[in-house]
């Protein structure tokens, strides 16, 4: 072999090494991509368990009343002696705000989680102005309530976007949401205002800010049905005072169930519901219930012995 061919041998070599290399981690790279398309089409493919009406029946715009007529639930794959709700009859009628304690795992967030209908009834049926829930378009119900709960799901987006997120609204709609909602001061004072970019999950906000934008957004959507999850326990006081402010604007004029284990920031709620075991067990307002001397009693003490 020359001289100038040896050379030329050598340099197409060396030049096509890294193709080589480059076309071997692209296989790589497409099976890890497979993988990833499985899992996804496979979560798209679902099909919804829950029973759909063929002919759903048109969602009265203020609801009246919502029942709990005669209500069980057990989880699929437990006993009926393992039921999570037992008998559970309770009305909440437009502008009252309900409130649910009881300890850990006596089924407070199982029975809220039935008005939007991520679960359905063992036994009995949850009604909206005496119909049952099931005879509705799941998705025309869920518009009707809205959700604060103790962990609040922000994006990678917009604060604006962030309090718009699943209802479209110009900057004015939004700005009054969150001054209602006590956060437009602090969301001023960012850096882009409204257009500020939020990291994931809104870790660049403090617990309180972000329950304020979960406020705005619902208050964005005005649903005549509210369901506040723990919305405060997680707080500091300072924070926990300006979000219950913004609570109590949320609030009114709507029907509200409230979850919460601080009872300082129910006493106010037109009834309490004290559940047990899946069963509720008491029911009155903060100081008749005091005066029972019950299960009520008991939390309260517990809480403010001290």
């Amino acid at each position: 072999m020359s001289g100038p061919g040896f050379f030329a041998y050598i340099i197409a070599v060396y030049a096509f090494y890294d193709p080589i290399r480059r076309l071997t981690k692209l296989n790589s790279d497409v099976q890890v991509a497979q993988a990833s398309l499985d899992r996804v089409y496979s979560v798209l493919d679902r099909t919804s368990l829950m029973p759909m009406a063929v002919s759903p029946v048109p969602m009265p715009d203020q609801p009246r009343r919502l029942a709990f007529e005669a209500v069980h639930f057990t989880y699929e794959g437990k006993k009926g002696k393992n039921e999570v709700l037992r008998n559970i009859n309770l009305e909440l009628h437009q502008g009252e705000t309900v409130a649910l304690v009881g300890g850990s795992g006596g089924g407070k967030t199982t029975l809220v989680n039935l008005v939007p209908r991520f679960f359905d009834p063992t036994s009995g049926r949850v009604t909206l102005d005496g119909i049952d829930l099931r005879e509705f378009d799941p998705r025309e119900l869920r518009l009707r309530i809205g959700i604060v709960t103790q962990e609040t799901l922000l994006f990678m987006d917009s604060i604006h976007d962030n309090i718009a997120y699943g209802k479209p609204a110009d900057r004015a709609a939004v700005e009054d949401a969150a001054r209602k909602a006590h956060a437009h001061d602090f969301i001023s004072a960012l850096p882009k205002g409204y257009d500020t970019l939020l990291a994931e999950t809104g870790s660049t906000l403090s617990g309180g800010q972000r329950q304020r934008l979960a406020i705005a957004r619902a208050l964005l959507q005005d649903p005549p049905i509210l369901i506040l999850d723990e919305a405060t326990s997680a707080l500091d006081t300072e924070s926990e005072r300006a979000v219950q402010e913004a609570l109590e604007v949320l609030m009114q004029d709507r029907t509200t169930l409230v979850i919460a284990h601080r009872l300082s920031t129910i006493q106010r709620a037109t009834r309490i519901c004290v559940l047990n075991h899946g069963e509720i067990v008491e029911v009155g307002a903060h100081e008749a219930l005091l005066a029972a001397k019950g299960e009520y009693d008991r939390l309260y003490q517990l809480q403010f012995r001290a």
